[in-house]
């Protein structure tokens, strides 16, 4: 069984939002119809990437480090995200 770990760009805001799941389009799916309480006031969420893990704890593990402050100021930079003084 495949897991997936996934960052979203909140189209409202451009808040970074990442996550793990096993089926990441019914995840998404869930994301934009606001079922999902720490994201729904942010919808809609756009896909920006995602990573494909063989086992659920390897997914919950990159989760965590990429929610780091550190990882999350990389990829706003990544995606153009943060302002530029």
């Amino acid at each position: 069984m495949k897991y997936y770990t996934y960052v979203l760009k909140s189209l409202k805001n451009k808040n970074i939002y990442v996550g793990s799941t096993q089926n990441i389009e019914k995840r998404i799916d869930l994301h934009n119809a606001g079922k999902v309480k720490l994201t729904k006031a942010y919808k809609p969420w756009e896909l920006l990437e995602h990573e494909v893990h063989n086992s659920k704890n390897e997914a919950i593990m990159r989760e965590r480090f990429l929610r780091t402050h550190q990882q999350k100021e990389i990829l706003k930079k990544k995606y153009g995200l943060v302002a530029k003084w």
